[in-house]
């Protein structure tokens, strides 16, 4: 099975791209001990029940200031979905009908009014789909989704609105920065849609653009459909252990079936001894779909470098990208140029000890980059004494879920209270009151749905219920969050406990539940999570670093059977140690292809393939390009949803790096400096360039130099 010290760090299947890349005891009483473990069992007793005192004071079917409706039935669904279209549509035509000259900034306002009062019952349609038991909700949510999007698509072509707001904007009558910046986001979305060309070039800026997204459908379809798979003897998959092999289809001769799916290539890739295993694998996992794939990423790079030029760009990175943090497509090649630069030492080192590690168990065969995964788990296993699986014991879920809420307290002032008898679309559901802990205010709601549960969303993730905004009038609509997981639901003698991945994960969501929750923007479309991409995952990958401080381990730390036990001073150093354990190597097999997603879409009739060959020594230091594979045909970031952009998620890690290190390192909960990030980049919200936000909290401009030491912190 995969390893637990892998999980988190995504190492998942970027295989596929012809390498490998990075991928409760409710109620139980703590009794006191001497020690460090005294202390922390006071603190935590001293929260626990001040957590239940919350639960018992404040009960309350109704969440005040919420308009998000739960439990909607099917048929209440579709009719809030036509009451949405229908608002929708007469405020559209109340802005389209005044005449240009007398266009205000009342009327204008009246758009972003609805915006807030119309997202809570949005969401209110479109969430069931991922949470709810009844699939009757699941199908009327769905159809919703697709009538509420159609209408909004239609929306951003309305010639009629989009006159009007061009004509508000020459004008120059702005009451404020953040309503200017709203009216020029409107008018950018309506000329995304090509509103300011001819008739001709709009109507062709229209097809290329569905015609993209039939294609980049297209793409993801074949891989999903795809059910090629290998065959092997148990010899060839030596090193896997018995209980997964015993799990893969077998043929009527005996031999195990391997699909190209990642569940069965990752662990073969991580544990199979047998090298030339690793390679078959390797390369027909990097070949998938390649006569059907090739040819259509080809087709979408065309297609969107000609959408970015009807539109006036150069080519599509510089669309993509000038409205995110980068701004300009030759910012992020200095970036990814800069960070390669600063890793290429580490990463040569690195690389060596994995080429030393083959040749003592392989002889002189070459390493490959199908060999990364193996000697890389091979080392760890080696060199850190974790037992990631025993180490769940020592994380139970009320535990960490506590030690959240504490840190947040004491970093940032809010104040966690539950909310007993609120309605809830399942039993396990749970619902928090935020106050802000200074003044009591009530800040806004977040609802934690943890557990996994059939026909649920099976993935992790946080999913903006209702943005916080400012009406006309001075009342301020409150932020509501829902934060899902899919964390197992252990019996009742035994309470929830998390893997190391799921702790880091659920630090991490955190981190986006708060960014929500103290977003103070009035406009709805800069609040909540409505805010530059590249910046999106920045506070999610900063309070991960809280997840590898012993003091922090101690305190959402303790063995299920005797919560007072947390886990050892070693342990901790070995975590802190392991975290960044060949970083270096496998980020610089992410700046391949982010360097090779940012080429793609700067330049005109490039080789797909040839690019990627030319590319791959240069950048991984004189490791060979796998022959056989080829990248167009099973790189799906760069197809569909992250075309362009596949750079942000190294990006956000690093700047969140300098943040942590530069402001929380030497005192991790630090409340001055805690309110200050939630007040200086945390508030302000999408209105406010992100870049700015956080030269305002650091002093200076954010720099790459705390992420490349924080990876030598770990080097071998």
């Amino acid at each position: 099975m995969k390893g637990e010290d892998d999980e988190h760090r995504n190492r998942g299947d970027e295989v596929s791209r012809g390498g490998v890349s990075n991928g409760g005891i409710r109620g139980r009483k703590v009794i006191a001990v001497a020690g460090t473990a005294a202390i922390v069992a006071v603190a935590l007793n001293f929260a626990f029940i001040a957590f239940n005192s919350h639960r018992r004071r404040r009960k309350s079917k109704d969440l005040v200031g919420s308009n998000v409706r739960v439990n909607l039935s099917a048929v209440e669904i579709r009719k809030l979905a036509e009451q949405i279209v229908a608002e929708s549509k007469e405020v559209h035509d109340a802005v389209a009908s005044v005449p240009l000259d007398k266009i205000r900034y009342e009327d204008i306002m009246a758009l972003a009014e609805l915006e807030a009062r119309q997202f809570p019952l949005i969401q209110s349609c479109l969430f069931p789909r991922l949470v709810s038991t009844s699939a009757d909700v699941r199908k009327a949510s769905a159809e919703a989704e697709q009538r509420i999007n159609t209408h909004i698509a239609s929306c951003r072509k309305r010639e009629d609105v989009y006159r009007n707001l061009k004509m508000f904007t020459t004008r120059g009558e702005w009451i404020n920065a953040e309503a200017k910046s709203y009216v020029h986001s409107m008018v950018r979305d309506f000329e995304q849609n090509g509103l300011n060309l001819s008739s001709t070039k709009k109507e062709e800026v229209q097809r290329l653009q569905a015609q993209i997204d039939d294609l980049s459908m297209q793409y993801i379809q074949n891989l999903n459909d795809d059910s090629t798979f290998l065959l092997f003897t148990e010899t060839e998959l030596e090193g896997l252990p018995n209980e997964l092999i015993k799990i893969f289809s077998r043929t009527d001769n005996d031999k195990v079936k391997i699909s190209l799916k990642s569940n069965h290539v990752m662990p073969v890739l991580e544990l199979c001894k047998v090298g030339t295993t690793r390679k078959k694998v390797a390369v027909a996992y990097g070949q998938r779909c390649k006569d059907v794939n090739v040819p259509l990423l080809e087709t979408l790079v065309l297609l969107r470098h000609k959408f970015a030029r009807l539109l006036g760009y150069d080519n599509y990175a510089e669309y993509a990208v000038c409205s995110r943090m980068a701004k300009t497509s030759s910012k992020v090649f200095e970036f990814l140029e800069d960070l390669s630069t600063s890793l290429s030492v580490l990463a040569t080192k690195e690389l060596e000890v994995l080429k030393n590690l083959k040749s003592k168990e392989e002889g002189t065969s070459s390493f490959g980059i199908e060999d990364l995964l193996y000697y890389v788990k091979k080392h760890e296993e080696e060199t850190f004494s974790i037992d990631f699986g025993a180490l769940k014991d020592y994380f139970p879920l009320s535990l960490v879920l506590q030690g959240i809420l504490k840190i947040l307290q004491d970093l940032l002032g809010l104040r966690f209270e539950e909310l007993v008898g609120a309605e809830v679309w399942h039993d396990d559901v749970r619902v928090f009151s935020v106050f802000d802990l200074s003044s009591g205010e009530l800040i806004g709601y977040a609802y934690l749905d943890l557990f996994s549960r059939e026909e649920k969303y099976g993935q992790t993730c946080v999913l903006p219920l209702q943005n916080g905004s400012l009406s006309s009038s001075g009342a301020r609509q409150v932020p509501v969050v829902l934060l899902m997981t899919e964390i197992l639901k252990e019996g009742t003698d035994s309470p929830a406990v998390l893997r190391f991945s799921e702790v880091i994960s659920l630090f991490h969501e955190f981190g986006h539940v708060v960014h929500h929750l103290c977003n103070h923007s009035s406009l709805a479309r800069f609040s909540g999570l409505r805010v530059d991409q590249d910046f999106m995952e920045i506070p999610g990958h900063m309070f991960e670093n809280w997840c590898y401080e012993s003091s922090i381990l101690k305190l959402i730390s303790g063995y299920y059977q005797d919560i007072t036990r947390p886990i050892k001073d070693d342990t901790c150093a070995s975590l802190r140690r392991w975290r960044h354990s060949f970083s270096a190597i496998k980020l610089t097999q992410e700046i391949l292809y982010s360097l090779f997603d940012q080429i793609i879409y700067s330049a005109d009739n490039v080789d797909l393939l040839e690019v990627f060959k030319f590319l791959h020594p240069k950048v991984m230091l004189g490791l060979p390009f796998l022959e056989g594979t080829n990248p167009a045909s099973c790189f799906p970031h760069s197809a569909v949803g992250y075309e362009a952009s596949c750079y942000s998620r190294l990006w956000s890690k690093v700047f969140a790096a300098d943040l942590y290190a530069s402001k929380f390192q030497d005192g991790i909960l630090n409340h001055h400096i805690g309110m200050q990030f939630r007040n200086k980049v945390l508030a302000p919200g999408g209105a406010k360039d992100p870049l700015e936000c956080m030269t305002n909290f650091l002093g200076r401009e954010p720099s790459i130099q705390a992420f490349v030491d924080s990876i030598a912190f770990s080097s071998v």
